[in-house]
């Protein structure tokens, strides 16, 4: 049974949500601040947390960086909900560390194809083709461990990220459409936005540095990744 913290301010948003997914299985906790959030994620690590931007105590941003710097909480996945819809707040959203981005007001069932999506994608272990890792210019993957190195730095990434970059190394210098990245990385079949990709494309890049520009952008399709 997996365990889901939603840390929302609405109470009755909260309540219908607790509701609708306690009867799809999932074990519920919930809290309606920020801070008070953050601490329960710490205390008791959930396999999700379904975040609001806006929330007193601590934003719903400052509680993501808080989760991502912390080793407990680091690779739990977060799907930030807000009102807010403008391109900007969801580019801030997947910078802080959000898995994904759900504007209100918003469907239930959108709301769990999304969950169960960024659960199977955090559930499976991408195998790869090399014993050993991979490595690409100056990027090294190590599977066994997910460790990122790029030009000898340790690099870290959100599960999302690490996929992300993964699927690309696994396949250098053949081209990747973008909806073939949302259906492989994210689990999304007729779900999503494809301007997720470039958003995270953009953020893994920066991570990376310099080796980032071995990402190279399709025009119109895509992204591929070569020497």
């Amino acid at each position: 049974m997996k365990n889901i913290l939603i840390i929302e301010d609405e109470k009755d948003l909260t309540e219908l949500l607790v509701f609708n997914l306690e009867k799809e299985g999932f074990k519920m906790q919930w809290s309606y601040d920020g801070l008070e959030g953050l601490e329960a994620a710490r205390r008791d690590p959930p396999d999700l947390i379904v975040l609001d931007l806006m929330l007193p105590g601590m934003m719903g941003t400052d509680v993501c960086k808080e989760l991502r710097k912390d080793g407990r909480t680091s690779q739990v996945p977060v799907l930030m909900l807000t009102a807010k819809g403008e391109e900007i707040d969801r580019v801030v959203g997947f910078e802080v560390g959000a898995d994904d981005y759900l504007v209100k007001p918003f469907s239930m069932r959108e709301l769990l194809l999304r969950i169960r999506a960024i659960l199977r994608r955090c559930d499976s272990q991408p195998a790869s083709s090399a014993e050993g890792g991979i490595s690409i210019g100056d990027i090294s993957i190590e599977t066994e461990r997910h460790r990122v190195l790029s030009a000898g730095n340790e690099v870290e990434l959100t599960s999302t990220e690490y996929k992300l970059l993964l699927y690309l190394a696994e396949r250098p210098g053949r081209v990747l459409s973008r909806e073939l990245l949302l259906q492989n990385v994210w689990s999304y079949n007729n779900v999503g936005d494809t301007r997720t990709v470039d958003t995270h494309i953009t953020r893994l890049r920066g991570k990376l540095g310099k080796p980032g520009d071995l990402i190279k952008t399709v025009r119109s399709f895509g992204y591929k990744i070569e020497e």
